[in-house]
């Protein structure tokens, strides 16, 4: 997981300016707090695989169905696209080290659908990307057709392949001395001026969306460790590995998104003007200016990351083009725990009646392939996107719905639950912060999607309502509205619940009320 500082590190930077490392402070320290709260909700579950989604659904399913369904929804529709952004930065770091970029093997593509009316300049094609990045799923598929005890080897060798680089980026500006402090300060956000020049901006409105508009689209990776709950059920010791997992997860990410953002930052710097912007006769912008550093625009499309990320260690071309072979092994490592880790949330959603029966079958290293090439077929047509930075920001708004009912999750499970044995008991004032954090991603949201293109958060919303026609197939055509025996055990519909829950009964649906309320409020602003 600390390889998905990949993915966003470049939109952050070019899109956010000098506050870009505080951001990444920011949101880890977020994820680490809502970490203690997750580690609680997994040690009730021992026996299921699939991760927080699962074990949260269970909390909201005696209050709403299709609320529970939206929670195991949003996972896998938030984290399945880290196999397409992934494999398709991976090609395009490839590339970048075989190639010119100029070169026609580079800038070779055929359209094949026009998606503009969703965004602008958006559409479905197949180019080099495309065909390197679905080799590389291809290959990471077969890796985890043989299931998680023969990849655990292989994976465990990439890991170590892929912190490397990624220590070494975030150290050497430390050791060597190498901070440049005007490229960190002023502290404001970045704005531009008439003619499309970048200047300082100021901490109004606009400043804060901005903000917002970087900690939501760094949430969708600094809060990626808790994938590592996906592997309850295949634990050795699930009672004491639950919190091991998910607290040595977040301590290891709190390191990597804390270093290596601002090692980027101290190498690269904002960026100096390199093309003037072109201005037309009524006074419009018609090209935008272009910069070099930060704000670069490979730096905002991924592609660029690598080079800069290496050029950081020094050491000439040759060392520069093994880092970056490395930082492909990273992208593949966070490829491979995705596959596994959203597999087995379709596999475990479909054994307790959510999603469609076809994906309730495991093969016979007990890996759910069904579930897998779903994941695979999906991303396929991800990986045809042109623009990878607008598919994470429309899977982010899944993600922070995912989050939230999560972490609400955890003091509805102590109401209804209250006897439970709990192998780790997060303390009241951390599930509290954790219940805040959910509002506060809400609001973020609600602030910053519009950032990252008009319409984000109206296809976010819309790719996670596509739940609902799955679920009411799946309960009331194949169930015959009856859920599986093992998830009515799990809800304990059965059971007497204590006396004080009754005053508690409403609060549920209260706190989706408050939820709607707060992104429809952020997102007016």
């Amino acid at each position: 997981m600390p390889g998905l500082v990949l993915f966003t590190l470049g939109a952050v930077a070019a899109t956010v300016g000098k506050p870009a490392w505080l951001v990444w402070m920011v949101s880890i320290s977020f994820g680490f707090i809502q970490a203690f709260t997750y580690a609680e909700i997994a040690g009730l579950f021992p026996h299921k695989s699939g991760g927080l989604s699962i074990h949260s659904a269970v909390a909201w399913i005696r209050y709403s169905k299709f609320i529970a369904t939206l929670n195991v929804w949003c996972n896998w529709a938030a984290w399945s696209p880290v196999l397409a952004i992934g494999s398709g930065l991976a090609a395009g770091y490839s590339l970048s080290i075989l190639f010119d970029a100029n070169s026609l093997i580079n800038t070779w593509q055929i359209t094949l659908l026009d998606l503009s009316t969703i965004k602008a300049g958006l559409s479905l094609r197949i180019n080099a990307t495309f065909i390197l990045g679905a080799t590389f799923l291809l290959l990471v598929f077969a890796v985890q057709h043989g299931g998680i005890l023969r990849s655990v080897s292989t994976t465990m060798v990439l890991g170590l392949v892929a912190l490397i680089p990624l220590l070494l980026i975030g150290l050497v500006p430390f050791v060597t001395g190498d901070l440049a402090s005007e490229h960190f300060f002023p502290l404001t956000p970045l704005a531009y001026d008439m003619d499309g020049n970048v200047i300082d901006g100021d901490w109004n409105l606009d400043g804060w969306k901005l903000m917002a508009g970087g900690l939501f689209v760094a949430a969708w990776s600094t809060y990626g460790f808790e994938t590592a709950l996906c592997y309850t059920r295949e634990f050795k010791d699930p009672k004491a590995d639950t919190f091991k997992a998910i607290v040595y997860s977040a301590l290891l990410c709190m390191a990597v998104f804390t270093l290596v953002p601002i090692a980027f930052q101290s190498h690269l710097g904002l960026g100096e003007l390199v093309v003037p912007a072109v201005i037309g006769d009524a006074g419009e912008v018609k090209s935008p200016a272009m910069y070099d550093g930060m704000l670069a625009a490979n730096i905002y499309k991924g592609n660029g990351v690598a080079s800069a990320l290496a050029s950081i260690v020094g050491g000439g071309a040759i060392i520069a083009n093994i880092m970056v072979v490395m930082l492909i092994i990273t992208l593949l490592l966070a490829i491979m725990t995705t596959m596994s880790g959203s597999a087995r949330t379709l596999y475990q959603a479909s054994v307790d009646g959510l999603l469609p029966k076809y994906l309730s079958v495991v093969n016979e290293n007990g890996s759910p392939t069904r579930a897998m090439w779903t994941d695979l077929s999906y991303n396929l047509i991800l990986l045809m996107m042109s623009d990878y930075v607008f598919v994470l920001a429309a899977s982010n708004v899944a993600y922070i719905i995912y989050h939230f009912l999560v972490l609400n999750a955890g003091w509805i499970h102590r109401i209804d639950r209250p006897h439970w044995e709990r192998p780790y008991k997060t303390p009241n004032i951390l599930m509290g912060a954790g219940v805040l954090l959910g509002y506060l991603n809400l609001a973020i949201m609600g602030m910053g999607t519009e950032i990252w293109g008009e319409g984000t958060l109206r296809t976010g919303l819309f790719f996670s309502s596509l739940i609902v026609p799955l679920f009411i197939y799946r309960h009331y055509f194949e169930d015959k509205g009856v859920f599986p025996t093992q998830l009515l055990s799990d809800m304990q519909v059965q059971v007497n619940r204590p006396r004080y829950t009754k005053f508690f009964e409403h609060l549920p649906y209260v706190t989706i009320a408050v939820a709607i309320l707060v992104v429809w409020y952020t997102d007016q602003l």
